[in-house]
């Protein structure tokens, strides 16, 4: 699994030229999901995510999470975080996990982190999305499970 963390001011997820759900600050995350993840290794992340310390405090520094600042989350799957471009100069996706597979897995992270007291917001699987992001810092983390 690998999730784009990005610190924002705003996101917004337009689909078909309609917007279709925004958050304030917090973060806007593109979640990947490939073959072998389980609803253990969603839950490892989710929580990850959760407690990252990325928000300023007072003193200027990165101290505070999402939970701290009363952040949300924008949630928007994102298979090509699986691209594979070692050949030629076409990506592979062929890491990606099937379309039935990843959305359960994808709507199982978003229940967890609403679980853990943060509210997330979607776009819908599968479709194309239009996203708006204000990175403020700018901050992206990226979160793979193969290192968590």
């Amino acid at each position: 699994m690998r999730v784009v963390v990005q610190r924002a001011k705003y996101a917004k997820v337009s689909i078909d030229g309609e917007l279709y759900n925004e958050i304030n600050e917090g973060y806007c995350v593109f979640v990947g999901i490939t073959h072998e993840d389980t609803k253990e290794i969603v839950e490892k992340v989710a929580k990850k995510l959760v407690g990252l310390r990325v928000f300023k405090d007072e003193e200027d520094k990165m101290n505070k999470s999402i939970f701290d600042i009363g952040g949300k989350i924008l949630s928007i799957s994102q298979f090509t975080l699986y691209a594979d471009c070692k050949k030629g100069r076409r990506p592979s996706f062929v890491g990606a996990a099937k379309p039935e597979q990843a959305k359960a897995l994808y709507e199982y992270f978003n229940r967890v982190v609403e679980e853990e007291g943060i509210e997330v917001k979607t776009g819908i699987f599968g479709a194309d999305m239009k996203i708006e992001l204000y990175n403020d810092g700018p901050v992206t983390i990226l979160l793979d499970s193969d290192e968590l």
